[in-house]
């Protein structure tokens, strides 16, 4: 099986394509427990998730006290429901090699966002991983996008040129993070019918309107970190992901 099949079971087992991003920030967590807030956070989204994307920056920032926190609750996780760890690594030869086994083997993730700008051959030790999958930097959310990734390169733009790598890599491995924020029409007609990870909405104000008609099969995943963990209102965080699923199902649908 490979990453896109396992994606889409979920997908549709759970008829959500949200994926929580988990990104605890100790400034904004009462009382300070971010394993118990992540807990609560996994286990009350649980019904509405296609994924969960704990983002390394929020735990490596807490020091090895961080790091055992993620891996405890990765162990504890729901097995049924895909992890995409958000690391953005990128480097070359035997180092990439050892990033790929943190997060693979021990970590054991069902994914991995990558930095692409060392090129294919960075990919390749994460590609050995069968089964699993990887996500690579192609439009990303912030206006800085402007200044790399949609800048002319050939007959076409940078991002294309990214976009190329994941259109080489065995199928159904290799998706893209394509901020919602900067996925422009004109943009998305570009992308290729492949695993799409799409943050930006929430906190970001990206349109999932940007979304309606595209008829994709390969598996979409919007994700929300900081409107579902940190939303100023009474809602539970079972509240907020139902409402996000529902958001996007319309545009998916629509």
């Amino acid at each position: 099986m490979t990453y896109a099949d396992l994606q889409l079971k979920r997908i549709a087992a759970v008829q959500s394509n949200l994926c929580v991003g988990l990104d605890p920030r100790p400034d904004l967590i009462a009382g300070g427990d971010i394993e118990s807030f992540v807990r609560k956070v996994m286990e009350e989204t649980a019904p509405y998730a296609a994924a969960f994307k704990p983002n390394m920056a929020y735990f490596e920032a807490l020091g090895s006290k961080g790091l055992a926190i993620l891996e405890r609750v990765l162990a504890d996780r729901p097995r049924e429901i895909p992890i995409i760890l958000d690391a953005k690594r990128s480097d070359i030869g035997e180092t990439q090699k050892y990033y790929a086994k943190a997060c693979f083997e021990h970590l054991d993730v069902e994914a991995v966002t990558l930095n692409p700008f060392l090129g294919y051959d960075s990919l390749e030790p994460f590609l050995a991983y069968e089964g699993r999958g990887l996500f690579i930097l192609t439009i990303t959310s912030n206006a800085g996008s402007q200044d790399v990734q949609m800048q002319p390169c050939g007959e076409g733009r940078v991002f294309q040129k990214i976009q190329d790598m994941a259109l080489r890599a065995p199928e159904g491995s290799t998706g893209m993070v394509v901020g919602l924020t900067n996925a422009e029409p004109e943009v998305l007609d570009k992308i290729a019918d492949l695993p799409l990870l799409l943050p930006g909405l929430g906190a970001q104000g990206g349109d999932l309107q940007a979304l309606a008609g595209q008829g994709r099969k390969a598996p979409i995943l919007v994700n929300v970190s900081r409107g579902l963990l940190f939303a100023q209102d009474d809602r539970s965080f079972a509240q907020r992901a139902q409402d996000y699923r529902d958001q996007i199902n319309a545009a998916l649908n629509a």
